[in-house]
């Protein structure tokens, strides 16, 4: 799948309501979901919102995700990031995977639950991480 194609079906599974916009409150109801937190997502889509409407069309959309050198740097750090929750062997963050690296942080999980953690952003349904969701999901 084209990193465009993958960047489309977040841009869609985020637009809850099917405007074609993903507005504050879904991006917010997404986060919290996903993180258990809010974050601030108004300065996010403040930044990216090109024509000003509070919303982020797939044109802000493919902008927040494909970047800038900033957010080339943003990827770097990412990607680094990604590896550290890689088995050997693996290209992807399995539900062991991630289990594993959640104890070494002190955060105990049953593989089950790194299961439903993993298919919150497993866009492809293959039951594991790829880069481009494991960047979704740390947005």
């Amino acid at each position: 799948m084209k990193h465009k194609d993958v960047i489309e079906r977040v841009f869609v599974y985020l637009d809850a309501d099917g405007d074609g916009m993903i507005s504050f409150v879904e991006l917010r109801r997404y986060i919290a979901a996903v993180r258990g937190e809010m974050v601030e997502v108004d300065e996010i889509v403040k930044l990216l919102d090109i024509d000003g409407d509070g919303c982020l069309e797939l044109d802000d959309f493919v902008k927040l995700m494909d970047g800038s050198e900033e957010e080339e740097k943003m990827i770097t750090e990412l990607k680094e990031a990604f590896e550290m929750y890689l088995m050997d062997g693996y290209e992807c963050i399995t539900p062991k995977s991630l289990r594993k690296m959640l104890n070494q942080l002190g955060e105990s999980k049953s593989i089950e639950e790194c299961r439903v953690m993993i298919s919150q952003f497993d866009l492809n349904g293959d039951g594991e991480l790829n880069f481009d969701e494991f960047k979704v999901m740390m947005l």
